[in-house]
């Protein structure tokens, strides 16, 4: 029997190769089926249509950061669950822990100390991954220590975002999260330490209201969805219509609302390069020996 025969005598099962999962993934933008690691290799950027896929924290720290250089900061802080929530299938700290995936300081927002090109920052880095970003009174605890020791330390802040607002299950102790972390921006404004906010896609709710929209300097990667409310309590609240893409970093950019749109590619550059300037020009650039001078004002 040929080789040929011997394939066609072989029963269909044993003639299909099993794909793994994950291999292969469906560009949210132009639909077209993309190799997994070729998307990894280009920082989960689709080739075809430049789509900026979702990245959870953890990749967001590997594509900005130095090797090895990030140490996190308030992993100790963790959700409770004061109005002992419950929806139609679980309980809040059910969901919390199912979230957390094992590790147990995992939560909405990831900070600590990094380098970004040999420059030592304060970084918080959100991740939609974790119900949705949202912010509840772990991620303005952390923020806000994190802005406060930035402070202290003169050290520049950045903050990457993404999320998709309060988080209903803590009530109000979500939304005086907006009000916590708006204070610690204002006292490091008046240390003049530079902060520098990265809206990425989704930024929205009470983050997009809050700290993200305080930076010194705001960037946003392309086509990323920047709001407060949806479209439609938007439409139904002003009864007007509401013009093509205004909740997109373009159109933000277009109006104001951002300083530039950076595509993953060069962002890390981007900061750098921003953190350069801002060091510079308040002298606190390190010396050789690692330290920073004091300001003198």
């Amino acid at each position: 029997m040929s080789w040929l025969k011997k394939i066609i005598a072989l029963p269909a099962s044993a003639r299909r190769r099993r794909v793994p999962d994950g291999v292969w993934l469906k560009c949210p933008g132009c639909a077209e089926i993309l190799f997994r690691q070729e998307l990894e290799r280009n920082l989960w950027v689709c080739n075809r249509c430049d789509a900026h896929l979702r990245l959870n924290a953890s990749q967001y720290i590997g594509i900005l950061c130095d090797d090895d250089s990030f140490e996190p900061l308030f992993g100790d802080i963790r959700s409770a669950d004061p109005l002992k929530f419950r929806d139609a299938r679980e309980k809040y700290s059910d969901k919390i822990k199912r979230a957390s995936k094992g590790d147990p300081s995992r939560e909405a927002v990831a900070t600590g100390w990094a380098h970004i090109e040999g420059l030592r920052v304060a970084l918080g880095v959100m991740d939609f991954g974790f119900l949705g970003g949202s912010m509840g009174s772990v991620v303005g605890e952390r923020l806000a220590r994190l802005t406060r020791l930035a402070g202290e330390e003169r050290t520049p802040l950045v903050i990457v975002s993404s999320s998709g607002g309060a988080r209903m299950q803590e009530g109000v102790l979500s939304l005086m999260q907006m009000a916590k972390t708006c204070a610690e921006l204002a006292r490091l404004g008046e240390r003049r330490v530079p902060y520098i906010s990265v809206m990425t896609d989704p930024t929205t709710g009470g983050v997009s209201a809050s700290f993200a929209s305080l930076g010194d300097v705001i960037l946003a990667e392309p086509n990323a969805l920047i709001g407060f409310a949806g479209p439609r309590v938007i439409r139904e609240t002003i009864r007007q219509e509401l013009p093509a893409g205004f909740q997109r970093s373009e159109f933000l950019l277009e109006h104001g609302f951002v300083d530039q749109i950076v595509p993953r590619h060069q962002l890390r550059a981007t900061l750098a390069r921003l953190l350069r300037h801002f060091l510079d020009s308040l002298k606190m650039l390190p010396d050789e020996e690692g330290s920073v001078p004091e300001s003198d004002g």
